[in-house]
């Protein structure tokens, strides 16, 4: 079962895919997709408030650092008695952007492509995982239009990944305020009749 749970920053949509996992019953896999400079302060401050949040039998796999497996091969990989939370969609995202380097700025619709594929590939991964997998992404595109192109790439980008991802989670919830709504509870996607 893949569930979604998306959310703006410090909406605590972490919080309830910590709940999510913990109800399970199954031995928990956090999959960390962020990419830590030790020299940003901010950032491992960040992360080790995440790891403080986690119970300490679960068990971490950085997925951005070089020997580890890629989120991909760690959800196809995955067994039936497994919760792989995936903390978070945007961070992986934003990895997979930087990794086209000087081209996405140079070619913001092949790059677009690129992440589509990409997307749709961690998507597929995802939906035919043997575990259950709980996915957190950040919501954007609700506020101002990015000033720069790669901003716009990937809020594009993240936009039509969360929306894909969206259609083949079994769970969809949006936290807002500390509060998670169910979506397939109260909407249907936009394109059903």
């Amino acid at each position: 079962m893949t569930t979604l749970v998306l959310g703006p920053v410090r909406s605590g949509k972490t919080a309830r895919a910590l709940a999510l996992a913990r109800a399970s019953g199954k031995r928990v896999v956090v999959a960390a997709t962020a990419a830590v400079d030790p020299a940003d302060a901010e950032m491992v401050d960040r992360v080790a408030r995440h790891r403080r949040e986690r119970p300490a039998d679960w068990t971490l796999v950085e997925t951005a650092t070089p020997g580890a497996p890629a989120l991909i091969e760690l959800l196809r990989g995955s067994d039936a008695q497994t919760c792989i939370l995936v903390d978070a969609l945007g961070t992986w995202l934003s990895s997979e952007l930087l990794a086209l380097g000087a081209g996405a700025e140079a070619d913001a619709v092949a790059a677009l492509a690129t992440l589509d594929a990409r997307g749709a590939a961690l998507v597929d991964a995802a939906a035919h995982a043997r575990a259950d997998v709980i996915v957190v992404a950040e919501e954007t595109g609700w506020g101002i239009v990015p000033a720069t192109r790669l901003g716009r790439l990937f809020r594009d980008a993240q936009g039509r990944l969360v929306r894909a991802l969206a259609q083949r989670a079994e769970r969809v919830e949006l936290v807002v305020a500390g509060f998670a709504v169910d979506l397939r509870a109260i909407g249907r996607p936009v394109d059903a009749p």
